[in-house]
């Protein structure tokens, strides 16, 4: 049984990522909680030195509660090529350098996969809630699909226009806001926690 968020409640969101504010922002609307971003707050970005997405969720969610004194969510996801072993991972936006280079990193992502045959490829969302207390929980989300070149959309961000979810046709950066946010990794993670937390 997940902590209850109550409607009204201030609920920092851990991320300086416009395209993954502007989609949570999206996902938490209807549950009336006010929204402030890390960034409008000034907190830096912590160092993400977890080995998995479920830690470097943690790590974001407990640095802006214990920054603020507010509760705290935080996302961190990536894309996995099967043919790189599961790379880029939680290296997702090093890959795109400091710039924060999607076409650059989408474009290593390809090079690397060549000429292999295994276009297998998935996305992976951890979203952690945490409170000023230390408390957090965390939820996982993933959806597989296909690597797509060249990338198609403009409408997603980071690694979307790339990924062509199973048994679609078209590329997240394809898909409308509201039919990914069905459909995403993110999306499956965030049902969980609103069931959790909102439920």
């Amino acid at each position: 049984m997940g902590r209850k968020l109550a409607p009204g409640t201030r609920l920092v969101l851990a991320s300086h990522n416009k395209g993954k504010l502007a989609e949570l922002a999206d996902l938490l609307r209807p549950y009336h909680v006010e929204i402030i971003s890390a960034g409008e707050l000034g907190l830096p970005e912590p160092d993400e030195t977890a080995p998995d997405f479920a830690g470097n969720a943690r790590i974001k969610a407990l640095a802006a509660t214990m920054a603020t004194g507010l509760p705290a969510f935080s996302d961190d996801s990536g894309f996995c090529a099967a043919a790189l072993s599961g790379q880029p991972g939680v290296l997702s936006a090093r890959w795109a350098g400091p710039d924060k280079d999607f076409a650059k990193a989408m474009a290593l992502v390809n090079e690397r996969v060549g000429d292999l045959l295994d276009r297998r490829a998935w996305f992976v969302a951890a979203l952690c809630l945490a409170w000023p207390d230390a408390h957090t929980e965390t939820f996982v989300g993933r959806v597989d699909g296909t690597m797509v070149w060249p990338p198609r959309g403009n409408k997603g961000f980071g690694y979307d226009p790339m990924f062509v979810p199973e048994g679609g046709s078209v590329t997240f950066g394809e898909m409308e806001p509201e039919v990914k946010h069905a459909v995403s990794h993110r999306a499956k993670a965030f049902g969980q926690l609103m069931a959790a937390c909102f439920g």
